[in-house]
């Protein structure tokens, strides 16, 4: 199994950032499609941002592009997802996702909605006001 751990979650003023930090055991030789979800009260859950963990392709929602940034650090088996340019309906509960994939098309297939991720961290509260 893969474990995932958030941090980094807080409160910010409108236009302050943030970093969200994931942090995963379990299958850490694997390549795997990471990311973020977030869902607020009385909203559907909105997939973020995406990395392949194998070569670093990345994929954002549009209403993220150009503010947001999802990385990796190999080493530590960690993403980060450095949120700037924060605006009030970024507020939400924030999750980590995971899913052991053999290639980067599977994480487009993931990051579409096409199939669903299997595992999942226990959130972190973004709030912007």
């Amino acid at each position: 199994d893969v474990q995932l751990v958030e941090s980094g979650g807080g409160l910010v003023q409108p236009g302050g950032s943030l970093r969200l930090s994931c942090a995963a055991s379990g299958y850490t030789h694997s390549d795997k499609c990471m990311g973020w979800f977030r869902q607020a009260p009385g909203k559907e859950r909105e997939g973020v941002a995406y990395i392949y963990t194998g070569g670093g392709t990345t994929y954002y929602a549009d209403s993220v592009k150009g503010r947001f940034t999802i990385a990796q650090d190999n080493a530590k088996n960690v993403v980060y997802l450095q949120m700037n340019s924060l605006k009030p309906e970024d507020t939400a509960m924030y999750y980590c996702v995971a899913h052991v994939v053999g290639s980067s098309g599977y994480c487009s297939i993931l990051s579409r909605g096409e199939a669903d991720f299997g595992y999942w961290g226990q959130g972190t509260q973004v709030t912007v006001s």
